[in-house]
């Protein structure tokens, strides 16, 4: 049986990187002479307004997993130090976006933003308050993973008794400890954030996957240049993001 294993492989390396090579082939394929040319991405780069749409959802994506830390991550030690009969309450209440078709959350959503336009302005990044209840239930299920894997009542004891304070054990004792849970979720944080197109283009912010819709409307090349550049830059985020986990992991053995 050890032709299954490479045979696995093959067969996911072929679903994954052949609509990666369709992409790169349709890019760079000129029409009119059958050869190749890089007109298409050279016209990527030098378009103001996706360069401009690029800033604008790297931007989005740092301050949403920013956001997302600061608010779930303490909450959800808190609750397991203090509180734990709320822990359902708040898996239930971080889970709900689920449940709520994303038409709906822009429905309802649309009479809160005229005041979030009115005191922050109309910018782009305020988009981060609507990407932080998108990435609530995939962040939550790994910072809870990381946590249920770790004894946090015994390190916070142990910490409370040495005098340490209740935000030094949160931030020095118990978060160096969930790292890899942490990862993973501006893991998924970024990746949603980059890849987001129904909540930026109904409240009409020109975001990356807003831009690439509207390239494809008059240059169908640059709109798959533009495609495979963001799957790209998507993937090395996340290589990075999992170069720094590995090497955390390094240092700690």
């Amino acid at each position: 049986m050890r032709w299954v294993r490479p045979l696995v492989l093959l067969a996911f390396a072929a679903f994954f990187f052949a609509p990666l090579w369709s992409l790169l082939d349709f890019s760079t394929k000129d029409f009119l002479t059958g050869g190749r040319t890089g007109d298409h991405w050279r016209a990527l780069v030098e378009n103001q307004e996706v360069r401009d749409a690029i800033v604008t959802s790297l931007e989005l994506a740092v301050l949403t997993v920013a956001l997302m830390l600061v608010l779930l991550l303490p909450t959800m030690i808190w609750v397991r130090l203090r509180v734990p009969q709320a822990s359902r309450l708040v898996e239930f209440l971080c889970l709900l976006p689920l449940t709520v078709p994303p038409l709906v959350i822009v429905v309802g959503i649309n009479g809160v933003y005229s005041w979030v336009n009115y005191f922050l302005g109309g910018s782009a990044l305020t988009l981060t308050f609507v990407y932080v209840v998108l990435v609530l239930p995939f962040a939550y299920r790994a910072l809870d993973a990381s946590l249920s894997s770790i004894d946090v009542t015994t390190l916070a004891e142990a910490a409370r008794s040495l005098g340490a304070g209740w935000l030094t054990v949160i931030a020095r004792v118990v978060a160096p400890n969930v790292v890899s849970g942490v990862l993973s979720a501006a893991f998924i944080s970024v990746a949603l954030v980059l890849g987001e197109f129904t909540f930026s283009s109904l409240m009409h912010f020109d975001t990356l996957p807003v831009r690439i819709v509207l390239l494809g409307k008059g240059d169908i090349g640059a709109s798959m240049a533009a495609s495979l550049a963001t799957l790209l830059l998507t993937a090395l985020l996340l290589v990075a993001l999992s170069l720094l986990d590995r090497r955390r992991s390094t240092r700690a053995e």
